[in-house]
């Protein structure tokens, strides 16, 4: 049996430094609060991920991810870009504030983000107020889980899930550079 749980509960645990299991645009993710260093470091260590990788954070809007990214380090063609592309499945990397963690960038100067356009997940960050942390949910070495019955048989019976279905992309997000416009990953 799954623990399929409401925004609202879902919610809670965020704010509680615990880590969640969402659907997203393809496959579902693992999140929690990217401000609260001990959550980004549980969900890192549920996954077998190491910290200098650095981590995606997903966003209603693009006002919610202001406060981790440099936006005076890029051209206002570059912010269209992006903005052009939001809500959607790429992620961009910008460069970072000054503020934002290394516990989110890794051993980069730079942060993912992505405008999300899933219904429910924008609904869990404006109701979460903020960007929530946003990387497959997978064990290292495992394909990333599509079905809350993948989600439970990698994180156990007990792990918190947000009641939903994933979108119908077949593809994890694609990824870019901002500022050369490259693509890291395809999407």
């Amino acid at each position: 049996m799954a623990n399929l749980l409401t925004l609202s509960e879902i919610n809670n645990y965020l704010k509680n430094g615990e880590v969640i299991a969402y659907p997203t645009e393809a496959v579902f993710g693992l999140g929690c609060d990217p401000d609260c260093e001990s959550a980004v470091l549980k969900l890192l260590q549920l996954k077998q991920r190491s910290v200098d990788k650095g981590l995606i954070l997903i966003a209603s809007h693009y006002q919610q991810l202001l406060p981790y990214i440099d936006e005076l380090a890029i051209t206002n063609e570059q912010k269209q870009l992006a903005l052009t592309n939001w809500p959607g499945p790429i992620t961009w990397i910008f460069p970072k504030n000054k503020k934002t963690p290394y516990f989110l960038t890794g051993k980069f100067d730079t942060i993912a983000v992505r405008v999300t356009n899933h219904p429910l997940v924008c609904k869990l960050c404006d109701l979460y107020g903020k960007p929530i942390v946003s990387t497959s949910a997978n064990l290292s070495s495992y394909p990333p889980c599509k079905t809350v019955i993948e989600v439970t048989k990698q994180f156990g019976q007990n792990f918190p899930i947000l009641a939903g279905e994933t979108g119908n992309r077949l593809q994890p997000s694609q990824i870019r550079d901002i500022q050369t416009g490259n693509i890291i990953r395809q999407g």
